[in-house]
């Protein structure tokens, strides 16, 4: 049996998020990959890379859950359509059903902390932090609230 690079789905909101994860695009460039990410005003393409989109999902909103359950379900479409072997993400909320499905499927997560985070956890980290096979910071004083975290420094 050949040995198969394994197929990467790159997943965060949009935003600083998405610009942040897209700072690893020779990554993406490297293996069979594609883009998860919200659906917004901006049309979001990556030259090259398949993307799928998700809804926008803010905490703070009445429709918060609605969205988080549709999400589920995109998410759960793109995960048997694609079948990736690893989910990257830098999150956040709307992120999170896919994070999880990968973990049911037996897939490996790796999830990464926000550069905007210098000095305590985000809420989608300390969720995401117990499944992720790879957790990483960007900051090492954040290894006091993550210690199983590894710190490589930051991917700007």
């Amino acid at each position: 049996m050949k040995n198969k690079k394994p197929k990467l789905c790159f997943a965060a909101s949009s935003g600083g998020h998405l610009d942040e994860l897209l700072m690893l695009r020779p990554l993406m460039e490297r293996y069979d990959s594609i883009v998860v990410t919200e659906k917004t005003a901006f049309k979001t393409a990556i030259e090259g890379i398949k993307c799928y989109y998700l809804m926008q999902v803010n905490r703070l909103e009445i429709t918060c859950l609605p969205r988080l359950i549709v999400n589920s379900f995109l998410s759960l479409k793109i995960c048997l359509l694609e079948r990736p072997d690893v989910v990257i993400s830098t999150g956040v909320l709307a992120t999170i059903p896919l994070c999880i499905l990968c973990k049911v499927f037996g897939k490996r997560l790796i999830y990464i902390e926000s550069f905007a985070k210098v000095t305590s956890p985000t809420r989608t980290g300390n969720l995401l932090y117990r499944f992720a096979d790879r957790f990483y910071v960007q900051w090492p004083e954040l290894l006091e609230g993550y210690p199983d975290a590894v710190y490589r420094g930051g991917i700007y």
